[in-house]
């Protein structure tokens, strides 16, 4: 268990009730439109993507909803790395093989409810791969084991694999880090999201400095 993952960690924290009032936005913005299946991006590297999409399927798997985290980032996958789990099989193993595909290789964490697909070894060309039609049978049986599937991809305007994956997912969760993106990346992330008509159910702003006279409160 890493110290990213506070939800876990500090259940009672700020930055943890933040996480818990992002998991009720999501699911009051899928009101008009269910997100059984969301895409968790940003528009440059280590802006927190990673860290929000663990944190938010931990505060989905307790509001006891069936969630597994894919991790769609063939290039640079930590998310087993969140929960002590290897990467030996995962979501590359499904695209190869008819019995991975029909037994997901997932594996459980800690939390109740809460799965995860590692990525599995590293392919050639990441995004010829998730943007095959083999991705979508992979997405159909994996939404059998699941309420949720949260997908973790490369940021945007580093490499089209999001952009990809965002066509084949019912939402894009972009997350932006404060004192750290700037508005042109942004701005650049969204126009490339809406050239493939990708429905972007909501922006995270990462990073925001803590008011320490609402943080009195939870102590």
């Amino acid at each position: 268990m890493t110290e990213e993952l506070i939800t876990i960690t500090e259940p009672l924290s700020p930055i943890s009730e933040a996480y818990r009032t992002l998991r009720m936005n999501l699911q009051y913005a899928a009101l008009d439109r269910a997100l059984h299946t969301l895409l968790v991006t940003s528009p440059g590297p280590g802006e927190g993507k990673s860290t929000t999409l663990a944190n938010l399927a931990v505060t989905m798997a307790e509001a006891e909803q069936r969630v597994v985290m894919v991790d769609a980032d063939l290039r640079k996958p930590c998310l087993h790395q969140f929960f002590g789990l290897k990467n030996d099989v995962g979501l590359t193993t499904m695209m190869v093989d008819e019995q991975a595909l029909d037994t997901p290789p997932l594996q459980p964490t800690s939390i109740k409810g809460l799965q995860i697909l590692p990525s599995g070894p590293l392919p050639p060309r990441p995004a010829d791969l998730l943007g095959s039609k083999r991705m979508e049978k992979v997405i159909a049986r994996l939404l059998g084991e699941a309420d949720v599937l949260l997908f973790d991809a490369p940021p945007l305007i580093v490499v089209t694999d999001a952009v990809v994956l965002a066509t084949k997912v019912s939402g894009v969760l972009l997350v932006v880090s404060a004192g750290e993106t700037k508005r042109e990346q942004a701005q650049q992330a969204v126009e490339r999201l809406n050239k493939v008509n990708a429905h972007i159910a909501g922006v995270v702003l990462n990073n925001v400095p803590l008011d320490a006279t609402l943080h009195g409160y939870y102590k």
